[in-house]
């Protein structure tokens, strides 16, 4: 069923892993099927008066089946909420190898928060009400907090991988970024724990600014300077002085 619009980060094809079965593909592209009534009735006509069974006739298939594939109603939203989060992460991950950890992460906002860069603005009123919604119902909230730990946990191993390939002599770093080194001279990349800090600063800092741009008072335009590209921009600023190089992936220990 087409509603017209797409989400931030969905296309007509569901992203998938690669090298997936043609079973789980169809599997994935079901939930997305199911995932785009959902949101499309939400949208239209709000939660509290949306029905599971609603959602499935929207979507073309019996409620059974709509439980095969979610628990509840609220969940049926999550594949568009991770299918943006999903992007931005990828678009770190495929950013330059020679650019900045910083300038990857800035890439990867302005690759998936900017209106019009492979997502149509009037995808994001769709993006604003159900992030409403979201503030407002402690179930969808809990679906979209659950999507966000996942994209930080993916966002960590993200950013392991580009600073590893830097250490290794696999990839080259800027060195007229923030967290520039020399090029003859690859330098030692974080400890776990301090790539999960910055994988949780840099999710926050983009969370905070979507949640912030959809739940502001008024309809603050996607594409100014309060819209979500531009504010997340403004935030991932607390880590331009971070210490990307200074401690080593070793043993989980932090050293000098």
């Amino acid at each position: 069923m087409s509603h017209g619009h797409s989400l931030p980060g969905v296309s007509s094809t569901t992203p998938n892993p690669p090298q997936t079965s043609l079973t789980e593909r169809r599997k994935a592209e079901t939930r997305m099927e199911i995932a785009r009534a959902a949101a499309g009735l939400f949208v239209r006509h709000g939660l509290r008066a949306t029905r599971a069974e609603d959602i499935a006739q929207a979507a073309g298939i019996a409620p059974r089946t709509f439980y095969r594939y979610f628990a509840t109603k609220e969940e049926a939203v999550a594949p568009l909420y991770a299918a943006g989060a999903q992007r931005w992460v990828a678009a770190v991950r495929t950013a330059p190898a020679d650019a900045s950890v910083l300038q990857a992460l800035e890439q990867g906002v302005r690759h998936t928060l900017t209106p019009g860069a492979g997502v149509s603005a009037s995808s994001w009123e769709w993006v604003r009400t159900l992030l409403r919604l979201a503030e407002a119902n402690p179930s969808l909230r809990r679906v979209w907090a659950e999507v966000c730990q996942a994209s930080e946990r993916s966002l960590a191993e993200v950013l392991a991988a580009r600073l590893t390939a830097g250490s290794t002599g696999t990839g080259t770093r800027s060195t007229t970024g923030p967290d520039n080194v020399a090029a003859s001279s690859p330098a030692p990349v974080l400890s776990p724990s301090h790539l999960r800090f910055a994988a949780a600063v840099a999710s926050a800092a983009v969370r905070a600014a979507v949640e912030g741009w959809a739940t502001a008072a008024g309809d603050v335009p996607a594409d100014g300077p309060e819209g979500p590209a531009e504010l997340a921009l403004r935030n991932l600023g607390v880590l331009r002085d971070f210490p990307w190089e200074s401690r080593r992936l070793d043993d989980g220990r932090s050293r000098r």
